[in-house]
C-alpha cells in the first residue's frame, strides 16, 4: 500500500483521508495540600509513541492524527519507507502540521528504527503483501501494532501473524473504517434490535465505477502476489462488514470469478491497437478515456511521478496489460456458523459506484443502500438509504444517521477510538483484532482458491485453529418467532 513495500510494485494509492476528530484537552490542577505535604502533583499521562511504516497517501491520514487532532495523546516517532523520496514528503508534512519531522529510516533499517526510537505502536500502511512481515517484526520487537486492512493476503501469511500474537502477546488492530460509518452502524443497531428476527439469508452487491474501479487495474494490486486481488484486498472490508453486522463466523466458501473488461481484447474492442506500458508514453492516450495524467495531479505528481528514480514504481501503468492477474468480475457464496447465507457480487467496470444490501430475516427484510440511484435519476455519492419491510403490511423508510468527514463521518469516530487514552464504551464493538481481520480476509482468500479449484472451501482448513472474534451479541435465534399479520387481499 505504499512506497515501504519490497518489490518495485510496492507503493501505496489508496484514497486519501484527511479528517481526525476532535481531541480531548487534558488539564493538571495543582492541589495546595499537595505542594504543602511535599507530595508532587500529577504527572500529565506520557504520550503514546508511534511509528509508520508505509508513508503513501493512506498513511496521510494516521499522520495527520497523531500530529495535529490527537497529539496531546500521541507522538510520531518515526517513518520507514522503501522509498527516500517519499520519507521526504513525510517528513515536510510534519513541518506543516506544526509538529518537529521524526527521524526517518529506509525499509532495511526495521529493526533499528524500533530499537532507537521505541515506539509503543508500529502502523502498517505498507502494500497487502507485506503486512505480515512488518506485523510480525514488530509484535517480536515488543511493539503493539495497528494495521491497515486487509490483515494479509493468503493463508501462510495469516498463519504467520496469528502465531506471532500468541507467541509474543502483542495486540493486533485492523482499521475497519466501513463499521464507524454512521448509517453503518444504525444498520448494525437495527440488527441487533431484532427488528427482523433471526437473518437467514443476506444479499450484498458492490459496484466500483470505471474510475475508481479501474483504478487498481493501473496500480501494484494489479498483482495478487501484492494485494491477494480484489477479493482480499477491497473484498476484506465488505466482508468484514456482513460478519459484524451478523456476529457470525464464515464456515465455508464458494465463488466464481473472471476478468472480462480490464483485458487486452477489449482495449482493441474499445478501437485502441493495443495495450500499452504507461499512460505517460502511451501514443494513444488522446484516443483513451481511461488516460491519466499524473504531471498534472500535484498529489500524483508529490507521491509518485517525483519519486519513480528511487523504486521504478509507475502509478499510470496500463490497465489492459496482459499481465494483470486479477479478476474483475466476481461471484461469492458464503455459509455462516449460524446457517446464515451470504449471495456477494463486486464489480469493477460498473456505472455508478456504491452498494445494495438487503437482510433476509424470520420478521422482514432491512434493505440498505449507499450511492444507489433511484429509478430514471442518477447516483448520488454517499446518499445512503435505509428501509425495514415486515413479512405483511407496508415499508417504511429509515432516516440515516449522518456525520461529518470521510465515510460519513467514520474516519473521525474511528480515530477517536484508536488514539484517545480512554474512548468511549462502545456496545457495538467496533474496534477489530487479528481475529476479524484474519475472519474477513479468509472469504477472500478462500473465494480466491475457488477460482482456482472450483472447490468449495472449508475457512477452518485454512488456518486450523483460529480462534473466533468478539463480536456484539445478537438476538437469539431460539425466541419464539410472532405469526405473520394477516395477507392482505
Amino acid at each position: 500500500m505504499s512506497a515501504s513495500s519490497d518489490s518495485a510494485s510496492s507503493h501505496l494509492d489508496r484514497r486519501t483521508f484527511l479528517k481526525g476528530a476532535s481531541t480531548l484537552g487534558l488539564g493538571v490542577a495543582l492541589n495546595s495540600s499537595a505542594l504543602i505535604s511535599g507530595e508532587s502533583p500529577a504527572a500529565k499521562p506520557r504520550r503514546r509513541r508511534y511509528a509508520i511504516v508505509g508513508n503513501g497517501s493512506r498513511s496521510v491520514m494516521y499522520q495527520t492524527a497523531i500530529e495535529k487532532d490527537f497529539r496531546d495523546h500521541a507522538e510520531l516517532v518515526a517513518l520507514c519507507d522503501l522509498n527516500p523520496g517519499r520519507l521526504a514528503l513525510a517528513q515536510a508534512r510534519s513541518q506543516q502540521l506544526g509538529g518537529t519531522p521524526p527521524p526517518t529510516f529506509i525499509a532495511a533499517d526495521f529493526e533499528r528504527m524500533i530499537a532507537t526510537t521505541k515506539p509503543d505502536f508500529v502502523i502498517v500502511t505498507t502494500i497487502d503483501g507485506t503486512h505480515d512481515d512488518y506485523i510480525v517484526r514488530a509484535m517480536d520487537a515488543g511493539c503493539d501494532v495497528i494495521s491497515e486492512k486487509p490483515l494479509t493476503t493468503t493463508p501462510e501469511k495469516c498463519r504467520r501473524i496469528v502465531d506471532a500474537r500468541r507467541r509474543t502477546g502483542r495486540t493486533c488492530r485492523v482499521t475497519f473504517n466501513l463499521r464507524y460509518s454512521p448509517p453503518c452502524t444504525q444498520v448494525k443497531e437495527l440488527l441487533m434490535s431484532g427488528e427482523i428476527g433471526d437473518i437467514l439469508s443476506v444479499d450484498l452487491h458492490w459496484m466500483l465505477n470505471t474510475r475508481h474501479g479501474a483504478d487498481y487495474f493501473r496500480r501494484w494490486h494489479g498483482h495478487k502476489e501484492n494485494s491477494g486481488g480484489l477479493m482480499v484486498h477491497k473484498a476484506t472490508h465488505h466482508f468484514d462488514l456482513v460478519n459484524w453486522w451478523l456476529g457470525a463466523v464464515p464456515e465455508s466458501v464458494f465463488a466464481t470469478g473472471k476478468r472480462d473488461f480490464y483485458t487486452p481484447k477489449m482495449a482493441r474492442r474499445m478501437g485502441l491497437s493495443g495495450p500499452q506500458e504507461r499512460c505517460r508514453t502511451c501514443p494513444e492516450s488522446s484516443r483513451c478515456t481511461f488516460y491519466i495524467d499524473l504531471a498534472k495531479d500535484p498529489t500524483l505528481k508529490a507521491l509518485y511521478l517525483d519519486h519513480e528514480k528511487h523504486d521504478g514504481y509507475f502509478r499510470d501503468r496500463c490497465i489492459f496489460r496482459p499481465s494483470i492477474d486479477i479478476e474483475d468480475t466476481m461471484n461469492v457464496l458464503v455459509r455462516y456458523q449460524t446457517g446464515t447465507t451470504l449471495a456477494y457480487s463486486l464489480n469493477a467496470f460498473n456505472s455508478w459506484e456504491g452498494y445494495t444490501i438487503a437482510f433476509n430475516g424470520t420478521k422482514g427484510r432491512l434493505e440498505h443502500s449507499i450511492g444507489a440511484p433511484k429509478p430514471g435519476g442518477q447516483p448520488v455519492s454517499g446518499a445512503a438509504r435505509i428501509a425495514l419491510i415486515p413479512l405483511r403490511g407496508p415499508a417504511r423508510e429509515i432516516e440515516p444517521w449522518t456525520g461529518v468527514g470521510s465515510h460519513q463521518g467514520g474516519d473521525k469516530v474511528m480515530l477517536e477510538d484508536l488514539f484517545l487514552p480512554s474512548p468511549a464504551p462502545d456496545k457495538y464493538l467496533r474496534s477489530a483484532d487479528e481475529r476479524a481481520g484474519a475472519a474477513s480476509a479468509l472469504i477472500g482468500m478462500a473465494a480466491n482458491r475457488c477460482f482456482e479449484t472450483g472447490q468449495l472451501v472449508r475457512i477452518k482448513e485454512l488456518v486450523p485453529g483460529l480462534s473466533d472474534p468478539t463480536y456484539a451479541p445478537m438476538p437469539s435465534r431460539d425466541a419464539p418467532v410472532p405469526m405473520p399479520g394477516a395477507a392482505s387481499a
